[in-house]
């Protein structure tokens, strides 16, 4: 089941229509992204604590058919963890997330690191941000990428040590490596061929593609 969570970040542009999905949920304000794009954007689901929409807003998004779960402002949760809850409740087995990025860098790196948890092992976790998509692995998964020549690939370690690394496609290949937690070993890596994939036996890696300028 594939899911896509609007958080209040930017989205990038241009960005007319979302991927195929069978559930949307937008994150509290969020949902304002769906207003300003039309009505193939009205999410199912709005969820958190409110505090960045009106009541009017919310009214609006009523009579537009979503659902709205409302949180107490005192809670332990992010609006964004709890849109990422509601849709592992759901079954979501494969999740992309859209405006992560661009607000507080306190919400950024909480907001990257919350997905490096292991209670959301087992579903795909992809973020679109801008010209680049981001991935998070873990061990025993597998990610093959297409891209054009020149495209920029990052691995990167997110918790701990990633042991058993191996990546064919790129400029620099990898054979059953480490990537020690902490470093920039594995930042800024190309692709030689079309297609790349990437394995690896232990740990959670972040993976980041980025077009290569040149060809957009």
């Amino acid at each position: 089941m594939k899911a896509i969570i609007l958080a209040n970040g930017l989205l990038p542009t241009p960005l007319q229509a979302l991927p195929s999905h069978d559930l949307l949920i937008a994150a509290d304000g969020g949902a304002r992204h769906a207003f300003q794009r039309g009505q193939g954007w009205i999410p199912h689901i709005i969820i958190g604590d409110m505090d960045s929409l009106s009541p009017s807003e919310l009214a609006g998004y009523d009579r537009a058919g979503a659902s709205i779960y409302q949180h107490p402002a005192d809670k332990n949760e992010t609006d964004l963890e709890l849109a990422l809850d509601f849709a592992i409740r759901e079954r979501a087995t494969e999740i992309t997330l859209y405006g992560l990025f661009g607000g507080r860098w306190d919400m950024t790196f909480a907001n990257l690191l919350l997905l490096a948890s292991p209670k959301y092992a087992g579903v795909r976790l992809r973020i679109i941000e801008g010209d680049s998509d981001l991935y998070i692995l873990r061990g025993g998964e597998t990610l093959t990428l297409q891209g054009q020549p020149g495209d920029i690939i990052s691995v990167i370690a997110l918790a701990g040590d990633a042991s058993g690394v191996t990546y064919r496609g790129l400029t620099w290949p990898l054979e059953n490596a480490t990537l020690p937690f902490g470093t920039p070993h594995g930042v800024s890596n190309s692709l030689a061929k079309p297609e790349v994939t990437i394995t690896f036996e232990t740990g959670t890696l972040l993976i980041t593609h980025a077009q290569n300028p040149d060809t957009n």
